[in-house]
């Protein structure tokens, strides 16, 4: 980057004109920083993957309007503002993070620069494949640098971001391709960016906060109150229709044995581990959730309790198969297997009338279960119970 911005420095005359774009993006991005960086700084804290900040709305215009060495200032001066006004300053050790960051922006600006004047005189097709080029080398850039720096905890999702980063970043960069062709025709009306822009950023925290307050942050399933209030909703609807639904009760065995044996970072792994093959082997509006420690709860709407067994069955076959590569607490590699679950399995309105009386019905068959044995579902406990 350095040597590209030296070379440009040398080689390419800034004018007044580009000097003028320069300092109007510069005016609007600290401008659009300032107003929203208690908004910024929240979503920084609360993100849980790659952080989506609005600077490609700028360097993505700067990349198109005016020379690299000018985009590798404004980039500079964006990443230096932010660390210090919306992300209160930054701490040891985060200096070389703000510092790669700024340097994948900057050098993703350039490479939408080189695409724009290669297809010169093609208009908003050249904004639009400039803007593809930036989104990218980002990414590609982004990735590679999470990756590199921990290479044995990375993630497709962790490194390259999910759906929504994804679509955030296109959202801002379609923003700032709209922001080229204002600038180029109408300057001054660039001032009405920031006001969507802030709506954007804010709308994306109250999303995050929803998450945070809806979904178990250790397993991402749902948590036991925000379950509860889908599980009424579902047994209201089931009255209604009078339709019916499953209900599972989860849980591990010797769960405990792993925390003490491994430490609770392991036993971390195992919860993400099991909580990945229940949601695998439920449907998209199956209610599924944690309801703390060890135990998971399954809703399984309109489904009889033959099937509901039938889809316990597979989540305790496919449990007590998982391989689980983790860690000790003395950072000691460690592979956790033969982990099995007790299950049981309820229905409604076979096993109760409300909600509880059906969810009491599945933890007395998973008492069942467990006192048979474990590694087991169970669908009536009365009749496990009597067996055993």
């Amino acid at each position: 980057m350095l040597a590209w911005t030296v070379a440009t420095t040398l080689s390419i005359p800034v004018t007044l004109a580009n000097l003028g774009t320069f300092a109007l993006l510069t005016a609007l991005a600290v401008t659009q920083t300032e107003v929203s960086r208690r908004i910024e700084r929240q979503r920084r804290i609360l993100s849980n993957g790659p952080h989506i900040n609005m600077t490609s709305v700028w360097l993505l215009p700067a990349g198109l309007l005016v020379p690299p060495q000018l985009v590798a200032v404004l980039g500079t001066v964006l990443y230096v503002y932010l660390a210090f006004r919306s992300w209160s300053g930054t701490r040891p050790g985060e200096a070389h993070r703000v510092a790669a960051n700024a340097t994948t922006m900057i050098l993703s600006g350039f490479a939408a620069g080189l695409v724009a004047d290669y297809f010169s005189g093609h208009g908003m097709v050249a904004v639009a494949l400039a803007a593809t080029a930036f989104f990218t080398a980002n990414t590609a850039l982004t990735g590679l640098g999470l990756y590199l720096a921990a290479p044995e905890k990375a993630t497709v999702e962790g490194c390259l971001g999910n759906m929504d980063d994804n679509l955030l970043e296109l959202a801002t960069l379609c923003v700032g391709g709209l922001l080229v062709m204002v600038l180029t025709t109408e300057p001054l009306l660039s001032v009405l960016v920031i006001l969507p822009l802030y709506v954007l950023q804010r709308s994306v925290l109250i999303k995050r906060l929803e998450e945070l307050a809806t979904t178990d942050q250790k397993t991402q399933l749902l948590n036991a109150t925000t379950w509860q209030d889908g599980a009424q909703r579902e047994i209201s609807r089931a009255q209604r229709e009078n339709g019916s639904f499953g209900a599972l009760m989860i849980d591990l065995d010797h769960f405990k044995r792993i925390n003490d044996t491994y430490g609770h970072l392991a036993g971390d792994d195992v919860l993400k581990a099991v909580a990945a093959v229940v949601k695998q082997e439920t449907r998209a509006h199956d209610l599924v959730g944690r309801f703390g420690g060890e135990e998971f709860v399954a809703l399984l709407p309109a489904t009889s309790k033959e099937d509901a067994i039938v889809t316990a069955e597979r989540v305790r076959q496919r449990i007590s198969e998982l391989i689980i590569s983790t860690k000790t607490n003395e950072g000691a590699a460690v592979d956790i297997q033969r982990q099995t679950a007790s299950i049981g399995v309820a229905a409604y309105p076979l096993d109760g009338a409300s909600i509880e009386e059906v969810m009491a019905s599945a933890d007395a068959a998973v008492y069942a279960a467990k006192h048979g044995g474990r590694n087991r579902v169970v669908g009536s406990a009365a009749v496990a119970l009597a067996a055993a």
